[in-house]
């Protein structure tokens, strides 16, 4: 990996630094994106939940490529909008100026299809007991059977399929 100046890499020419922290359901992504953003003053966490819903399969990563990606690799700002899981409709609209780091966490977030010039990818690996618990404790009884048959399912397809733990720059714990 070359490295390069962080202001070479965004600020002086105005290219956007993106951050890929992917991992299981209840790994710990979203704890880790928060501590990189409080870190990094200035950046922007974009949360791939935003983009899925009840009736989409796994996530809207055509939605996040024309709401995100393609405006800022072309040095525009870029508007999207939160879908709310709840009500199964648009939410508020976020927006993220160009040039700055966007820290992008969820579920397959550096899946192939997800076109982004990762600057750093990271995999969060937590053992599935942990996981499971984590989701009762967050999501509740009710919401089990949605880890069970479809999410966790759909995760242990997508890490057969791509092996990201094989093509991220770095895989840290998240217990």
């Amino acid at each position: 990996m070359t490295t390069h100046s962080h202001q070479d890499q965004v600020g002086a020419r105005g290219r956007t630094a993106w951050i890929g922290i992917d991992g299981c359901g209840a790994s710990g992504k979203t704890t880790l994106a928060a501590r990189l953003a409080h870190a990094l003053p200035g950046s922007v966490v974009v949360h791939v939940d935003d983009f899925s819903g009840p009736r989409i399969a796994e996530w809207d990563w055509e939605r996040f490529d024309a709401q995100v990606v393609r405006p800022l690799l072309d040095g525009r700002p870029a508007r999207y909008q939160r879908w709310d899981w709840d009500t199964d409709t648009g939410a508020e609209w976020h927006d993220i100026p160009p040039g700055g780091i966007v820290i992008v966490e969820g579920v397959s977030s550096t899946r192939r299809e997800v076109r982004v010039p990762w600057t750093l990818t990271i995999w969060v690996d937590a053992p599935r007991e942990v996981r499971l618990a984590r989701a009762r404790e967050r999501d509740g009884e009710a919401m089990l059977t949605r880890w069970l048959d479809d999410w966790m399912p759909s995760e242990e397809a997508y890490i057969a399929r791509e092996r990201p733990q094989e093509r991220v720059d770095l895989i840290v714990p998240g217990t």
